[in-house]
């Protein structure tokens, strides 16, 4: 184990040295793109791009704000083994005749932007304009609740996903595989479609987890709910098994054909995603559905806590110095964004940002202890809704307006996916230190104390001098100021 973490760190050295020769001549800055599943994560990609592209309005970014703009463009794709972010589908997605949101990220992928711009300095602006590449990676977050598992041996992790499973929210779901599991004796002879078929029912409970509204995160492997290219790989074909203590498994044994391919996973597809990809990343944003975890009751806060825990556990933050950015980099700026702020009147959005600051507290703690500068941030990189006033029973309500999707239901009304209605979404509380009892009346009402639609993306506006059509947004200019305006001055 200890000559395997030398080869490790020594691949990652190798890999950090060459990423900072190539700096030496255009600075590039790689931006990691993440988030459990339906926050939002293709969509905020696609939208930064697309605004950087055509001017959009983005007040907030210094280097726009000040001027000093000149232009960005597409360079081809920097590490030809990674796919390319299909950014122009996207947005043709987003800005077509039945406007729909792009498909969700299920791999991931990358896309090189570069921005020219006057720089700040007096010895810099001798030399007229500067370009930074910013090389966003956009990646699935449950790939991230893989990286614990590298210390967590087989029956570590065996015992996690047992007692995990036992929660009251998860039994109901867990109910067939802890069955199965229980009926598996670790101790017979290596049985290859019993492995599977445990794999498969293993798979099935991960998935029903991710799909129910009450479970807000993904238990490991993330990987058998989004396979990517190990899709059908034997990579992917094992399951916790039980092992009364004191009791021990023989070469041959069940047991050890299931710890054989778990270790396997870390082996080839943990380990490569962190030295090739995570552990390459300069800053990072990730995307958090505070608002649906809110309505889903406390089990869901809880759950959405402990995942953003255990993924900023993952990153290396700190600053970086010359030696460390050679080297062994570090996350030195990370966002922690509430997405679906057009969901809610701007009079609730410090409340959204507040609370979301409060579901990462111990995490930030950690990260600044470390030197890493952290934010949050409640922002909509595309805003589906506008807002207005309602007047009921002598009171005025502040209300979004929107276009719902047309599988949309509210209580009785559903939706035909063409007319705009008017919503009042409700308050968020004032004290963010009351999340839990905001979430125990989501969990008494039947249908939550918020009232949330999926709206359609919201017709295109005019991008300032006459150039594409541009996609409205909340505070995304307020993020991106947060991640690059020190590498753009």
């Amino acid at each position: 184990m200890a000559n395997s973490s030398i080869t490790d760190t020594a691949r990652l050295v190798a890999g950090n040295i060459g990423d900072f020769a190539h700096d030496l001549f255009v600075p590039t800055l790689r931006l990691g793109v993440t988030g459990l599943s339906r926050a939002g994560k293709t969509v905020f990609t696609s939208a930064l791009v697309h605004n950087l592209l055509h001017g959009g309005r983005l007040p907030m970014l210094d280097v726009m704000a000040e001027g000093r703009f000149i232009r960005a463009y597409l360079q081809p794709q920097p590490d030809y083994d990674l796919p390319r972010f299909d950014y122009e589908r996207h947005i043709a997605d987003m800005l077509g005749e039945d406007r729909h949101w792009p498909a969700s990220t299920r791999r991931i992928s990358q896309l090189r932007i570069t921005i020219e711009y006057k720089p700040t300095g007096f010895v810099a602006r001798r030399f007229g304009t500067a370009k930074l590449n910013i090389d966003i990676v956009d990646y699935p977050g449950e790939w991230l609740l893989d990286l614990p598992l590298l210390s967590q041996d087989f029956a570590q992790w065996s015992q996690a996903m047992l007692v995990a499973a036992e929660h009251p929210v998860r039994k109901r779901l867990a109910k067939r595989w802890l069955t199965a599991v229980n009926a598996i004796d670790p101790t017979a002879q290596e049985d290859e479609a019993r492995a599977r078929d445990a794999a498969e029912i293993f798979t099935q409970y991960l998935h029903a987890s991710r799909a129910d509204e009450h479970v807000f995160s993904t238990l490991p492997p993330g990987r058998f709910v989004m396979p990517g290219e190990f899709e059908g790989s034997p990579l992917l074909t094992f399951s916790p098994l039980v092992l009364e203590p004191g009791t021990s498994a023989l070469r041959g044994s069940q047991w050890a054909l299931m710890e054989a391919r778990y270790e396997a996973y870390k082996r080839h597809v943990v380990k490569p995603f962190f030295r090739h990809h995570f552990a390459r990343l300069d800053r990072q944003i990730v995307l958090v559905d505070t608002l649906s975890a809110l309505n889903a009751g406390p089990d869901a806060v809880v759950d959405l806590n402990s995942a953003l825990t255990d993924i900023l556990q993952s990153f290396r933050p700190g600053q970086n110095s010359w030696l460390s950015s050679a080297l062994m980099k570090r996350i030195d700026k990370i966002v922690f964004a509430a997405t679906k702020a057009d969901h809610l009147h701007h009079s609730s959005h410090d409340r959204l940002e507040a609370i979301t600051a409060r579901l990462v507290d111990d995490a930030r703690a950690r990260a600044e202890f470390k030197g890493a500068d952290v934010d949050v941030v409640a922002l909509a990189a595309v805003r589906a809704t506008r807002e207005a006033t309602a007047r009921q029973r002598g009171e005025d309500l502040p209300c979004i307006v929107g276009v719902p999707e047309a599988d949309q239901r509210l209580g009785r009304q559903s939706f035909s996916g063409d007319d705009e209605v008017a919503l009042f979404p409700g308050d968020l509380p004032e004290d963010a230190d009351d999340i839990m009892g905001a979430a125990e009346k989501a969990a008494a009402a039947s249908q939550g104390p918020y009232r949330f639609l999926r709206f359609r993306p919201p017709k295109a506006i005019q991008g300032p001098h006459q150039s594409a059509p541009l996609l409205p947004h909340i505070r995304l200019d307020t993020a991106l100021n947060f991640l690059l305006a020190d590498r753009l001055a």
